[in-house]
């Protein structure tokens, strides 16, 4: 039975090793979508104002 409770107490602290391994790899990977989801972000926003500017430069809005 001593044994079994070893075992047992073993697999824990490592499935807890990979927990805060998970951790700390989704806070990374939180951090990172943020920066994409900006700079997408920003890219759409010049994108549309470029061709709302070309399309006013062509209607002759400018």
């Amino acid at each position: 039975m001593e044994s079994r409770v070893v075992k047992l107490e073993t697999h824990v602290e490592n499935v807890r090793r990979e927990m805060d391994v998970i951790c700390v790899d989704l806070r990374e990977h939180r951090a990172e979508t943020r920066m994409d989801l900006r700079v997408l972000f920003a890219a759409l926003i010049t994108s549309s104002l470029g061709l709302a500017g070309m399309m006013a430069k062509g209607f002759g809005w400018l």
